[in-house]
């Protein structure tokens, strides 16, 4: 805009018609990047057209964790971090000291805003707020706000002990922002997603995305609950507590703030230079405020594949919607080929108590769904692999498909696809479609790398030793389906 004010000042009108047109190619790029049958994302969401090579995909929890210490060593005017909570082990230790040598050399110009889940990072005496309480002592410029979900309230949050307390909600959504830089990912601020835990890592640079980014995390910020330097949770507002205020009048606050800014931002083109070949559309999902605006447009994804082409989609933990399953069966023709944790791949494997089970209860789900696809006669089109390398744990989740001849569609971000993701979770995912040839190589090849150790799995699953899901899992997993 300022170039075009500095032209019509200039009365130079050659240079202004190829300023004008210029800005006409971008907004015609920008449309026809998306094809017609996903069109309906410009009214669902902000897009954000970039050029495809200021985009980057990491493939590895160690290049994960070198990024976000090189960003935070760089940072000079923003860090805003958004996860479901901070281990406390080494590589945990050296971020916030990292962090805190970063807000010395900077001073108060460089903000430090983080999210994180209250009960989760509330949970051992060593936790995520003992981790960050010393940041607070130190810098008045960090601030470290906690969300706590408002449908654990009453007696329900007194009876439940710490780890249940979690499965009633979280803070699930993954988003870090570094100036104008954001990693859109589903790992969390922990040791095993820096080293041996599987995940998907998408790095953008754009300012106008990272200040969308920004505005929206201190939104779900400003209804959450405080931590202060003397380790306590305090309340921005005595009438508008998570579990203390009416649960309607605190939900009728935090929507108006969260879906308001989300519609300020709707319809919105984004657009950064003139050799855009990328467009981005960030997803959320929040149960708590009815705002289901992920689920919807997944759904529609998946739905709008063709008979000719090919979804690969992954997930940690098994556990699709119905809606999903059925948007799988009936409601598209494409081939699906579909990445789930081995057991010795989920995290709960060898888990202590009835946890230790839940590998199982994944496996019987997976089972019950591939009869699913052979009772209606889709088996052909459905292929489930699970992925498997010795040492690693499972965590990616996303979807990749070709659209059209000369485009990629992915889905990266914090959901797993199952109910906790549409009942309970605060998750965050975004679209990106592109025709960038760069980009596309790397979605390609990480999409490969991740489905090439997948062993396929099939019905003959039970025949292998300590497969075969025992019978308190199909009880167990119709009765807690919704909590996992």
């Amino acid at each position: 805009m300022r170039n075009l004010f500095k032209l019509l000042l200039s009365g130079n009108n050659y240079k202004m018609r190829l300023f004008v047109s210029a800005v006409e190619k971008t907004i015609e790029n920008y449309t026809l990047l998306l094809p017609p049958s996903l069109s309906w994302l410009r009214s669902t969401a902000p897009g954000f057209a970039v050029n495809g090579d200021n985009i980057t995909v990491l493939q590895k929890p160690d290049e994960f964790y070198n990024k976000l210490v090189e960003l935070c060593q760089n940072s000079k005017k923003r860090i805003t971090l958004a996860s479901l909570y901070l281990g406390t082990g080494h590589h945990e230790e050296k971020l916030v000291n990292i962090l805190s040598n970063r807000l010395n050399e900077i001073g108060e110009s460089l903000e430090l805003n983080i999210l994180l889940d209250a009960n989760r990072g509330s949970r051992g005496t060593h936790n995520s707020r003992t981790m960050l309480t010393p940041l607070l002592k130190t810098h008045s410029n960090c601030k470290v706000a906690m969300f706590h979900t408002p449908a654990l309230r009453g007696i329900l949050r007194h009876l439940l002990p710490t780890r249940y307390n979690e499965l009633i909600g979280l803070q699930h959504m993954k988003l870090y922002v570094f100036d104008n830089t954001v990693i859109v990912s589903g790992a969390n601020l922990s040791a095993d997603y820096f080293t041996n835990r599987q995940d998907r890592y998408i790095i953008i640079k754009s300012q106008e995305l990272a200040d969308f980014y920004h505005g929206y995390i201190q939104k779900v910020a400003s209804v959450s609950l405080v931590l202060n330097e003397e380790n306590k949770l305090i309340s921005q507002s005595s009438s508008n507590h998570p579990f203390l205020t009416p649960k309607r009048a605190y939900l009728t606050v935090a929507q108006q703030r969260i879906w308001g800014y989300l519609q300020s931002e709707l319809g919105k083109q984004k657009v950064e230079g003139l050799t855009n070949d990328t467009l981005i559309f960030p997803l959320f999902e929040l149960p708590p405020f009815g705002i289901h605006q992920d689920s919807i447009a997944t759904k529609r994804i998946i739905e709008s594949a063709n008979q000719k082409s090919t979804v690969y989609l992954a997930t940690g933990y098994f556990n699709l919607t119905q809606t999903l399953k059925n948007s799988i069966l009936f409601g598209s023709q494409a081939q699906f080929r579909i990445l789930m944790a081995h057991p010795m791949a989920n995290s709960f494997f060898k888990a202590p108590g009835l946890a230790g089970g839940i590998p199982s209860v994944y496996t019987h789900i997976a089972l019950s769904f591939l009869s699913l696809a052979k009772k209606f006669e889709q088996a052909h089109r459905i292929t489930l692999f699970e992925y498997q390398n010795p040492g690693w744990t499972f965590h990616a989740k996303g979807l990749w498909q070709n659209i059209e001849k000369n485009k990629m569609l992915t889905l990266v971000g914090s959901s797993n696809y199952g109910a906790r993701s549409v009942k309970r979770d605060l998750e965050s995912q975004i679209v990106i479609v592109t025709t960038n040839e760069k980009l596309k190589a790397s979605l390609s090849d990480e999409q490969k790398q991740l489905f090439e150790v997948g062993i396929p799995f099939s019905n003959e699953v039970v025949l292998q030793p300590h497969r075969n899901p025992p019978l308190w899992t199909k009880a167990f997993s119709w009765l807690f389906k919704g909590f996992f």
